[in-house]
């Protein structure tokens, strides 16, 4: 995990990583209830998060989206976004300069709040 501005970028993903990722949000709203909008990722379900879970139902509150649902997942429309202005048609020579798009777009989204309000705003009322 490092942090970058106003987000932190996290090493690859995996059961024991989004472990440390529910400890630390919880950390970060010590006097909160917090609720976490998941998808039926893997790691969401681990067994080693089971006692995690048990241990703090009373401040952590998950809700699954049901399977195969992105048109539900709000953040599929930003990576979409993400794809669009940073992937597509566009050559990034090594792993290297797309981590730095990647972030630089990620940068621009938190400096720009409102845009991303928009965008997905523009989405949810096309769909109705």
């Amino acid at each position: 995990m490092s942090k970058r501005g106003n987000f932190t970028v996290w090493k690859p993903i995996n059961a024991q990583a989004f472990l440390q990722f529910l400890q630390y949000t919880l950390d970060q709203y010590p006097d909160k209830h917090v609720v976490m909008v998941l998808d039926n990722a893997k790691i969401h379900r681990a067994k080693i998060l089971q006692p995690f879970f048990h241990e703090h139902e009373e401040r952590l509150t998950l809700i699954f989206l049901p399977p195969y649902s992105p048109n539900l997942n709000l953040v599929e429309r930003i990576w979409g976004w993400l794809k669009e202005s940073v992937i597509a048609n566009r050559f990034h020579a090594n792993r290297k300069e797309l981590r730095e798009s990647i972030v630089s777009f990620l940068e621009h989204l938190t400096q720009f709040p409102e845009k991303v309000l928009q965008r997905i705003g523009q989405i949810v009322m096309s769909e109705n």
